[in-house]
């Protein structure tokens, strides 16, 4: 309730503040690719203490200013004459990556997304895996060589597979709320990397646009409105591996009015196990982007995903110690699936004269899951075993609005932001049912899910001086119905709605030291299946959190950025995915500290590294048995990079998880590792050829870990330990790129 009161309180005095909208407006773009620079720092050369930043469509709006100096990293900064009279636009040609131009500015714009692209441009990314590893503090596991959403871990949670990490690209939700392997699962897959221009991420619930799942953070990525060249790739590797890539340039010319790419990305492996993967993955995407009018563009987007694979499932430590099978061997090798996801999205942009906008998006989503799967072997039928199929096919339906405005008051500005949408999932068929070598034997669970999500906010950022405060509240309102198709009896729909307030201030001593404090509420969703089968109770529990943290730079080519933050759940959930339900858990508390470090030794010599220390505790319960299982308590990802604009580039880089707890009393051990991962480029204008080598020091690592009951064909009684799917050992890959 505190966070509510004061929340409304400091959005109720900066609402109340008067403004006026005399302006500069402009756009800012790439010189070669002409894609939209966001986050671009634009200063009045006459009085620097009036600036500001570019939004995500490369826009900014400044009070007043004759001549303006437009500077953004890895670009040449450039001072423009204004003109009053008419938007401008501005091109900055692009230029060697300098850390001292990362500026820590009072800017309410501003995210700080240039470190993301920073990182990006520094090591390029091979999948969608190493994507979400260029969030700092965010660590992800495979359960089953890319066919299934990774697990994710961040801020002292196993997110599983979404649960608490809100994940979208280019406004579209990932996640898939109530599904059939987990809730908020996040399978990302179908995002060509090479098509990503920037990741937005936060951790914590502390954002007014983020809404359902945003409790440890959110990740959002944006791809290219542009491409500046056409691109054919091949890759290959061991373990049967090779992957094509094509990125074509459909329009080249008059970019600013329009553009339009496509990209198609097709991979294979067999993995490393000795039942062989026959991993497939395919991918198409297509952007088209077109400039109405002088005021309000368009960007109309498809693509499609579709892949299948086996799978060696899980297997139980004592299997391996004994002989019974190799380290890459299975119990069940009948494991594996098939998804596919279809995605229409069109976002229509309207700017004002008075520097007003008002962004557009409707989107759809086809989707398509199978997984075949064992966790407990032969533990509930000694006969035939344990092997359950979980399915369903989803329709998707969304619509969101935002409408921005910003006021002048004197040196002051006020960016006001006010927005509201609705999400609409329609799942057929949703089910678990048990199978022997994939065919049917009887359902657990099946029917249909409706489950709608409608949403409003508002947001008020006030930059004055030295000085940004940033209050903001969230309404969410959800409708769950169920209809079982195992039972004649149907529950009646559950509703619920929640507030959720957020306060960042932010103070900015000089442009090389910023402290800020952040306080807010967020929300995680339970399933629809739950939330009827239980009369509505804990429907939505809360997350509450605050951060207090600052970012400095000692020198011009160190960047740091220290957060000590806390933060409480209201409830738990734990996935039982051969039972078909979550369960509760209880409330959790988590406190830690979370460093970044980013260090530029000469103009092409980078190093960078990530430090996640958490304490997560089960509340309520007694010393000693209150660890939360799976839960990471140190996490590090970092690396030395070298990057030149042609010639040779390359890094090494790590990441290590620490020993953590795999169930409540810490009597079984999810094992910790660290891994060394190196790649080498020669770079041409025309060409691109690479070597690449992962688990450098052929390191014998366990990647998902779970404490697990099962029992063997042979066992007269079941056992609890440590079941995992083993770590690929070293790969290599080459690759051979072509520009044109």
């Amino acid at each position: 309730m505190r966070y509510i009161q004061a929340t409304v309180v400091v959005m109720l005095l900066l609402i109340a503040l008067p403004g006026h909208t005399q302006s500069i407006r402009g756009n800012v773009v790439d010189a070669v690719s002409r894609q939209p620079i966001e986050s671009a720092l634009v200063i009045n050369a006459d009085d620097p203490t009036s600036r500001t930043s570019t939004n995500a469509n490369g826009d900014f709006v400044l009070p007043s200013g004759k001549r303006i100096q437009v500077s953004f990293v890895g670009y040449k900064p450039a001072l423009i004459e204004t003109d009053p009279r008419s938007r401008m636009l501005i091109s900055l040609t692009p230029d060697v990556i300098d850390l001292k131009d990362v500026v820590l500015q009072s800017n309410a714009v501003s995210r700080f997304s240039s470190l993301s692209k920073i990182d990006l441009d520094i090591r390029p990314v091979k999948n969608t895996q190493e994507l979400l590893r260029l969030v700092p503090g965010l660590f992800i596991a495979q359960h089953a060589g890319g066919g299934k959403a990774e697990q994710i871990f961040l801020r002292g949670f196993d997110v599983d597979h979404g649960t608490d990490v809100q994940v979208s690209v280019d406004g579209m939700p990932v996640n898939m709320v109530s599904h059939a392997h987990g809730q908020g699962y996040a399978d990302a897959h179908f995002i060509i990397p090479e098509t990503v221009n920037n990741i937005d991420f936060g951790a914590g619930p502390y954002y007014t646009r983020q809404g359902n799942l945003n409790t440890a953070g959110y990740v959002s990525f944006s791809t290219y409105k542009n491409i500046a060249r056409s691109l054919v790739q091949v890759e290959g590797g061991r373990f049967n591996s090779f992957r094509t890539l094509a990125m074509i340039d459909l329009l080249k010319k008059n970019k600013d009015r329009q553009s339009a790419y496509i990209a198609a990305d097709f991979n294979y492996t067999d993995g490393p196990t000795i039942s062989k993967q026959v991993f497939r993955r395919l991918n198409l995407f297509g952007k088209y982007n077109l400039q109405i009018s002088g005021k309000t563009n368009l960007s109309a987007t498809l693509s499609s995903f579709s892949s299948s694979w086996d799978a060696s499932g899980q297997v139980p430590e004592r299997a391996v110690a004994d002989g019974t099978i190799d380290r890459f061997g299975s119990i069940d090798p009948s494991e594996g699936g098939n998804t596919a996801r279809y995605n229409a999205n069109l976002q229509l942009n309207t700017r004002f004269h008075n520097g007003s906008s008002w962004e557009n998006q409707a989107y759809y989503s086809r989707y398509l899951f199978t997984l075949y799967s064992n966790f407990t072997f032969y533990l509930n039928d000694p006969v035939n075993g344990d092997e359950i199929e979980q399915g369903e096919s989803r329709n998707i339906f969304g619509y969101q609005s935002k409408f921005s405005q910003q006021h002048f008051i004197g040196k002051s500005t006020l960016y006001s932001t006010y927005g509201a949408g609705i999400r609409y999932d329609a799942t057929n068929d949703s089910r678990l049912s048990n199978v022997v070598n994939r065919k049917f034997i009887s359902d657990i669970k099946r029917g249909d899910i409706r489950e709608a999500n409608a949403f409003a906010f508002m947001g008020q950022q006030l930059n004055t001086g030295n000085w940004i405060i940033d209050a903001g509240l969230r309404l969410d309102y959800f409708h769950f119905r169920y209809a079982d198709k195992l039972s004649t009896v149907q529950l009646p729909a559950q509703r619920k709605a929640i507030l959720s307030p957020k306060l960042n201030i932010q103070y900015s001593v000089n442009p090389y030291l910023q402290f800020f404090v952040k306080a807010g509420k967020g929300f995680h969703s339970n399933d629809t299946r739950v939330v009827i089968e239980n009369s509505g109770r804990e429907i939505l529990p809360a997350a509450y959190g605050t951060d207090l943290g600052m970012i400095l730079k000692p020198t011009k080519n160190l960047y740091l950025s220290l957060a000590a933050w806390h933060l409480h759940l209201d409830q738990e959930f734990v996935y039982v995915g051969d039972a078909g339900v979550i369960e509760p858990s209880g409330k959790s508390k988590r406190q830690g500290i979370d460093l970044v470090a980013r260090y530029q030794f000469s103009k092409k010599f980078f190093a960078n590294a990530n430090f996640n220390f958490t304490r997560p505790r089960a509340i309520g319960e007694p010393k000693g048995n209150d660890y939360i299982p799976l839960a990471p308590a140190f996490t590090s990802v970092g690396g030395i990079y070298y990057k030149a604009v042609q010639g040779f580039n390359g890094g090494i880089s790590y990441r290590y998880i620490q020993d953590r707890p795999a169930n409540e009393d810490n009597s079984i051990v999810a094992k910790g590792y660290f891994l060394l991962d190196a790649s080498v480029n020669y770079t041409r204008p025309r060409y691109e050829i690479g070597l690449a080598l992962e688990n450098m020091f052929n390191t014998k690592w366990n990647e998902a870990q779970f404490a697990t009951e099962s029992r063997l064909y042979n066992e007269a009684n079941p056992v609890t330990e440590l079941h995992f799917t083993p770590g690929t050992p070293i790969y290599a890959r080459v690759k051979l790129a072509v520009f044109f």
